[in-house]
């Protein structure tokens, strides 16, 4: 099957279990969605500057309960900023972040080829950052990142108390604490605890737009107002001072409307979808149950019999399950990612069970699981 037939059956489907069908991701659906946000008096921001854009960014500073916030394009451009700004203060370039950190293994080492930073690797690749583990450190650092949830062993979250210790490490040792929370939006649930606690926590913090909210694309970096002003000016000098940034803000705004106070919904859903999964033969859920609105799921069979009957399902169902397959090293088992929002919370549990026994099935050529 090419490429195109894949688009082509995805954009037939009218249902995801993952985020929201594909349909409503349209660019045309998009455009339109995004000239209703608009003020009728709104006039676009130039350059990173505007009335509207700078009480948004005034919204999240204090939804994070900080001094200040600045919106830029991508978080990748975000957080390496933040790390840079802090190892220029302190006059080392070292920095510490898990394995499976996305700085390590997406963004082709962008923070060592672009601002000469050298990273200490913390933590087991398939397991959490813990106290233990930065106690450890030998070398010294001048930031330490963590991730909540972590994304690529699951949607993790460690403890609060974790948390409290690591802070206590990184202030002791005089190491700035930066907060990767491209899913934070998504662990207050967890911790039960308002985003202005769990931020109080780090120094600098880094927001998703689109990941939990919806946008079109964007983030928000957050910190002391100081902090903010530098961080603006290397905004400039990525390139990230883009014309115009009305399309992404907007979107964002909206997403932050529709989406902030239905975490826990989506939270609650994540765990009851993780709990039918869980009883069938040939799945693994990870965590179980899910911290997040966010689980991976270990399928038993190849990648390619699971992709196959994933789109046959898709096709004659018009539901698509989730993204790529992912290898795990054993041939036998395979991970999906799964992340609960509008799609999963409108579709009834037992459905997604009889569909993933369905999978199952299918991928093992119409027999059962043992």
């Amino acid at each position: 099957m090419t490429e195109l037939d894949l688009a082509a059956i995805r954009a037939r489907c009218t249902r995801a279990l993952s985020h929201e069908a594909p349909a409503e991701r349209r660019a045309a659906a998009r455009l339109a969605a995004l000239a209703a946000l608009a003020p009728a008096d709104f006039e676009q921001d130039f350059y990173g500057e505007g009335e509207l854009l700078a009480g948004f960014e005034r919204r999240i500073a204090d939804l994070l309960g900080k001094e200040a916030a600045v919106f830029m394009p991508s978080g990748t451009m975000a957080q390496q900023i933040a790390l840079r700004i802090w190892c220029d203060r302190r006059h080392h370039p070292v920095v510490a972040f898990h394995p499976k950190c996305h700085l390590e293994i997406h963004e082709e080492r962008g923070y060592a080829r672009l601002h000469q930073l050298s990273a200490v690797l913390v933590g087991p690749p398939d397991g959490l950052l813990t106290p233990a583990h930065v106690e450890k450190l030998r070398e010294p650092i001048t930031a330490l990142l963590l991730e909540l949830p972590q994304r690529e062993i699951g949607g993790v979250l460690p403890p609060w108390e974790d948390l409290l210790a690591i802070r206590a490490w990184a202030s002791a040792h005089g190491v700035a604490l930066h907060l990767d929370g491209a899913r934070l939006w998504e662990s207050a649930p967890f911790y039960g605890r308002t985003y202005a606690e769990i931020a109080a926590l780090f120094d600098s913090v880094y927001v998703s737009t689109y990941k939990g909210l919806g946008g079109i694309a964007g983030c928000l970096l957050a910190g002391p107002a100081d902090f903010i002003a530098e961080s603006r000016v290397w905004q400039r000098r990525h390139g990230g001072n883009l014309f115009a940034l009305y399309p992404y803000f907007l979107s964002a705004m909206a997403g932050l409307d529709a989406h902030l106070g239905k975490m826990s919904a989506y939270r609650d859903k994540a765990v009851a979808i993780a709990a039918r999964l869980a009883l069938l033969p040939g799945v693994e859920v990870i965590p179980d149950p899910p911290h997040t609105n966010m689980m991976h799921l270990a399928l038993r069979g190849t990648p390619e019999g699971l992709e196959r009957a994933a789109l046959e399902i898709a096709d004659e169902t018009k539901v698509w399950l989730f993204g790529k397959v992912m290898r795990t090293g054993v041939p036998s088992v395979q991970r999906v990612e799964v992340t609960v929002g509008e799609g999963g919370l409108a579709m009834d549990t037992e459905e997604i069970g009889q569909i993933f026994t369905s999978l199952l099935e299918r991928a093992h050529g119409g027999r059962e699981m043992p």
